[in-house]
């Protein structure tokens, strides 16, 4: 009988109508699955899955396929219903209310994409309970700014940005433009507060993980309020927290709480140690102390209470809520996917216990003599019996960094009108996908036999590498090698005899066609991919919020160049997320190779940093070195096929000289299609966008100028300014 109900179920699946493509990825996303989830649970491609979503021309799911996620649909649906506008007394229902799937709208309605509007300050009212509403405060975003979740102990939202009202009211301006009152005093009974009243903070990001502990952000007028200064001297910006005296941190001490060892700085942690499983603690950040780094934040630190509430939410649904600076943050989702340990399974007391994570970096940090020399950077503690002033060759010190390279143009290039740099979107994310990288110590193995699978630094002569015939795909190819850089130096340069690398630059050697041959390398041979999740994590958070201001990821190639045409004044708080998703990345990366930061620290002594699992120089160069092969592929491609070279390159921005303006003037698509392996415009990571034009001319005026026939002109491409010019001199 259970077969005949089981057959019934699958026929009634077959045939049932599915949601529209937005709800289909609005549920998807509610429940915290990407794409590749639901490939792997139902055995089809990921192009598949985003045909599915696609709400230009959807496809729709056939045979036994259908059936699996018409079930997975419904079961979503279930947990996850369609949001419906609410309604409050004092603010009429509208008249035939009805949910509104993701970017429906209508005439009297705003699209409901992540990004709500933000809320004006509230009237004065007055409130029977501690934490109030404004009207429309449910009419949250769909895709993680609303106040509220899955989790009724987060149900206000991550964070809440803390401000003072002219009647002295103090409010905490929630994401989806739910406004909290707040009734405390002083710095302890707001912590208090935030605890036991407030609601806030985020479900963990994995299993094994912990939490993510509320964050509130004080404004100027709040830090007035409870004691704080506005700005920090000159010694405490020195010190990056205020000195151990000061009266908010000794009534913090006289409320039995602690501070991290970093003190009461731009990201002030204040806690309580941990009974239990159940944590004590908030997170702060206060903006005009320079939490928010302009580089990164624009001007999101000087936004009102609701708006930055609002920018802050964004970033923290789809990144996680911050922890400190876009690179801390970087690091802190690295472990947040990964945890280093998890519980075991129950012995026999029935007790479980603290055991490492498959995958992750373990909990305890590398000895910092067991790292190999050739991969710390100067002054590191292995490296201490080194003579004074001693300065590390390639044959000493993995160097695998980004590009800087330029030369001369040609006499040809010179007859054309543009120059035209492209920019490879969230190059370094995209280095990282699908990256093995070691996960434990490295093993020193001499004459080793070149393994393109294995994790390492390998000491191998790649001088013999000819870029005038290289091997593209199976065919041997002729290219004028004098216009191309090499693949195995950032600054272009041809080796001139062994230097270490980075397992991706050696296989590339190997790939153009020439024979490689170790002398001696540092392998890990315990290994995983273990960026795939953050890569993932941060990928989804950048395409979500650039559809949120107008750039789709299946956009046809002139449409994609339109909509990326002024897309940041669509929405200029939207474009701050964007900036800190890619500043996530870099910066994320960066740390782990995060060098001595004063401390009176001396060289040849252990630095702080050291003491994390995740001082993994090893894993930024194998990204680094990835990366930079990428791109290098992706010229040699193009170079082959359309005898064009690139005359400069910063990074992942590369600039052509072209007789058209647009990268469609030299970019060799046909019939919309570009060159299998070359460069492709759209928002995708590792896919291209303009980065700017500028003429010839301009090129060669800035040059002659400044007496520098090799300046970077990718370092101006994008609006032409030239300033504190370095011409090697």
């Amino acid at each position: 009988m259970s077969e005949l109900f089981d057959a019934v179920d699958a026929l009634v699946a077959s045939r049932a109508p599915l949601p529209p493509a937005e709800e289909r990825k609005r549920l998807r996303v509610a429940h915290g699955l990407t794409l590749d989830d639901v490939v792997g649970a139902l055995k089809v491609r990921r192009a598949t899955v985003s045909a599915w979503e696609s709400t230009k021309k959807p496809t729709e799911p056939r045979g036994p396929e259908r059936e699996a996620y018409a079930r997975l649909l419904k079961q979503l649906a279930e947990l996850y219903p369609a949001p419906v506008p609410a309604t409050f007394t004092g603010a009429p229902a509208p008249a035939e209310a009805r949910p509104l799937s993701t970017g429906e709208t209508s005439e009297n309605t705003q699209p409901l994409v992540a990004a709500a509007p933000a809320a004006p300050r509230p009237a004065s009212t007055t409130r029977s309970t501690s934490t109030s509403r404004r009207p429309g405060a449910r009419k949250a975003a769909s895709a993680g700014t609303s106040a509220g979740g899955t989790d009724p102990r987060f149900e206000n939202g991550p964070l809440a940005v803390v401000d003072v009202e002219d009647e002295g009211k103090v409010l905490a301006y929630c994401t989806g433009g739910l406004v909290l009152d707040v009734p405390a005093k002083s710095i302890p009974a707001l912590v208090d507060w935030t605890l036991k009243e407030a609601k806030l903070g985020q479900p963990k990001l994995s299993g094994p993980g912990k939490d993510a502990d509320p964050l509130l952000v004080l404004t100027e007028a709040a830090l007035e309020r409870y004691g704080l200064p506005v700005t920090l001297t000159e010694e405490e910006k020195h010190a990056g927290r205020l000195p151990e005296g000061h009266k908010v941190i000794k009534q913090l001490a006289r409320a039995e709480w602690k501070l991290t060892k970093r003190g009461f700085g731009p990201w002030a942690r204040i806690y309580r140690p941990a009974t239990g499983s159940e944590r004590a603690c908030v997170q702060l950040c206060i903006p005009s102390w320079n939490a928010l780094d302009t580089r990164h934040w624009g001007k999101a630190g000087q936004l009102p209470p609701a708006e930055l509430a609002r920018v802050l939410g964004v970033y923290a649904s789809r990144v996680m809520t911050p922890r400190g600076s876009t690179a801390v943050t970087g690091l802190e989702l690295m472990t947040a996917l990964h945890p280093p340990t998890r519980a075991s399974e129950p012995d026999a007391t029935g007790k479980r216990h603290s055991e490492h994570n498959p995958g992750s970096l373990g909990k305890d940090a590398i000895d910092p003599m067991n790292w190999p020399p050739c991969e710390v950077p100067d002054g590191h503690p292995v490296l201490k019996d080194l003579p004074r002033f001693h300065v590390r060759g390639p044959a000493e010190k993995l160097f695998e960094e980004a590009y800087d390279w330029a030369r001369p143009m040609t006499d040809a290039e010179c007859t054309l009108r543009h120059l035209v740099g492209i920019d490879v979107n969230m190059a370094f994310a995209a280095g990282a996908n699908g990256l093995t990288v070691g996960l434990g110590e490295a093993t020193h193995v001499k004459a080793p036999a070149f393994d393109p699978k294995l994790p390492g630094s390998w000491l191998v002569d790649l001088s013999h590498v000819d870029l005038s015939r290289v091997k593209v795909g199976k065919e041997w190819v002729e290219l004028d090698g004098s216009l191309l850089p090499s693949p195995f130096t950032p600054k272009g340069e041809r080796p001139t005899g062994p230097a270490w690398y980075a397992t991706p630059t050696v296989a590339y050697a190997a790939e153009l066609g020439y024979e490689v041959r170790p002398l001696e390398a540092w392998v890990r041979y315990e290994n995983g991919r273990y960026l795939d999740g953050w890569y993932n994590r941060l990928r989804d958070a950048y395409l979500a919020t650039m559809a949120d201001l107008g750039v789709d990821a299946d956009l046809a190639p002139a449409d994609f160049l339109t909509a990326m045409d002024g897309y940041k004044e669509r929405d200029p708080e939207l474009a701050i997320v964007v900036s800190a998703i890619k500043a996530t990345v870099k910066g994320g990366l960066g740390k782990l190779r995060e060098r001595p930061r004063g401390e009176g620290w001396r060289p040849g002594e252990p630095w702080r940093a050291l003491s994390r699992p995740t001082w993994r120089p090893d894993i930024r160069a194998a990204v680094i070195s990835r990366t930079r092969i990428n791109l290098h592929r992706k010229i040699v491609k193009h170079a082959a096929f359309t005898g064009q070279y690139p005359v400069a390159i910063l990074s992942d921005c590369v600039v052509y000289a072209s007789n058209g303006p647009s990268p469609l003037d030299f970019l060799p698509y046909r019939d919309g299609k570009p060159l299998p392996g070359g460069f492709k415009l759209g928002i995708n990571p590792g896919l291209v966008k303009h980065e700017g034009t500028q003429d010839v001319l301009w090129g060669e005026e800035v040059r002659e100028r400044f007496n520098a026939p090799e300046l970077n002109l990718a370092r101006y491409i994008k609006d032409g300014t030239v300033t504190d010019v370095d011409n090697g001199e």
